[in-house]
């Protein structure tokens, strides 16, 4: 297999896994802890599991009211997932799949969410007293926030090197 086509199976098989471990999770505080809207479990005195539904986008915007922003929404957040799937295939350096990878996973998750639910569920509650440095949110939303944060950390601090150039013959004079 050459290195390029590993590249990319890496990274889709990140995606895929991250997929699997958000609706692992969600499926775990649904059904196993049952949890009520609003209801919490505690975990450690600055992280528990609360639960909640977002009915928006990234901070609570683009609010879905009704069902037509509901659908909106999902197809939206889909156009968005092929575009990035389409990049992350485009892609060669391993460095440039992965991060496109978490957001695709988080993407896939999120949507799944919205589609079944109408909303996605967020549960993740890191909290020092009643300061809250995030929104309450959930393995998708962590992986497609590093996945950004990636990129753009990629795109101001790293340099790809140009390709040498050959030097061009010099005369010397004597």
């Amino acid at each position: 297999m050459n290195p390029l086509t590993k590249n990319r199976l890496i990274g889709l098989a990140l995606a895929v896994l991250l997929f699997a471990a958000d609706q692992a999770t969600k499926g775990y505080i649904l059904n196993v802890l049952q949890l009520d809207l609003g209801q919490s479990h505690y975990i450690m005195p600055i992280f528990q599991f609360t639960l909640t539904h977002n009915y928006g986008v990234s901070l609570g915007m683009l609010t879905a009211t009704s069902q037509e922003m509901r659908w909106g929404l999902v197809a939206l957040t889909s156009v968005i997932a092929v575009v990035v799937t389409v990049w992350m295939v485009r892609e060669k350096l391993l460095a440039d799949i992965i991060p496109l990878a978490m957001i695709l996973g988080g993407a896939l998750g999120n949507i799944k969410d919205r589609y079944e639910y109408g909303y996605v569920v967020d549960f993740l509650d890191l909290h020092f007293g009643e300061f809250r440095p995030f929104l309450i949110f959930n393995i998708a939303d962590a992986a497609i926030t590093i996945g950004v944060l990636i990129i753009l950390a990629r795109s101001l601090f790293v340099r790809e090197k140009a390709p040498e150039e050959k030097p061009a013959d010099t005369v010397v004079e004597n």
